[in-house]
C-alpha cells in the first residue's frame, strides 16, 4: 500500500475545548446521490470516540506547505494542542475547519462500521469549500506535494 499515493487530510470534530482531530490518508468519495464520503479512523484515537459522540465531522484537505500541520495531527501533539498552530473556524455544522485548506467538506455521520482496528465513517456531505494550491500526498511513507497539472 506504500505505492498507492493518497491525499492527506485532517478529520476534526467538536468545538472549543472539546475539539479533536487527526491526520488521515484514507478519505474516499463514495457516492453522489446522496453526496457521501468514507474515512477510516483508528478506534484507539480520541477522534474516533468524538465523531461517534458528536455525529458530525469536517475534512480539511491539506496542500503544499502544510506538512508540519499533518505531522502535528498525526501524533506530534495531543487533544486541543493540535489546533494551536493554525487558524481554524467552526463550520456550518459547528466542526473545526482549517482556514487555509486546499478544500473542506462538512459531514453528518450517516453510518459507522468497525473493521479490525479502524472505524469506517460514512459521512453525508452537507457543506463544501474550495481553495487553491498543490495537494499534499502520502507516497512510500513520505509527505510530498503533487504539482497541479
Amino acid at each position: 500500500m506504500r505505492n498507492l499515493a493518497s491525499g492527506i487530510a485532517i478529520v476534526a470534530t467538536g468545538s472549543e475545548s472539546a475539539r479533536r482531530g487527526l491526520t488521515v490518508s484514507s478519505v474516499t468519495s463514495l457516492c453522489i446521490d446522496p453526496p457521501c464520503l468514507l474515512v477510516g479512523v483508528n478506534s484507539s484515537s480520541e477522534t474516533h470516540a468524538a465523531i461517534l459522540a458528536n455525529g458530525r465531522f469536517g475534512i480539511s484537505l491539506l496542500g503544499r506547505g502544510q506538512e508540519d500541520l499533518a505531522l502535528r495531527f498525526a501524533g506530534g501533539a495531543k487533544g486541543m494542542d493540535r489546533f494551536a498552530t493554525a487558524p481554524w473556524q467552526q463550520g456550518v455544522l459547528d466542526v473545526p475547519m482549517l482556514e487555509p485548506a486546499l478544500g473542506g467538506l462538512e459531514c453528518v455521520l450517516h453510518h459507522h462500521q468497525m473493521v479490525g482496528t479502524h472505524g469506517l465513517f460514512i459521512g453525508r456531505i452537507v457543506a463544501t469549500r474550495g481553495g487553491n494550491g498543490d495537494p499534499l500526498v502520502n507516497f512510500q511513507g513520505a509527505l510530498r506535494a503533487l504539482p497541479q497539472a
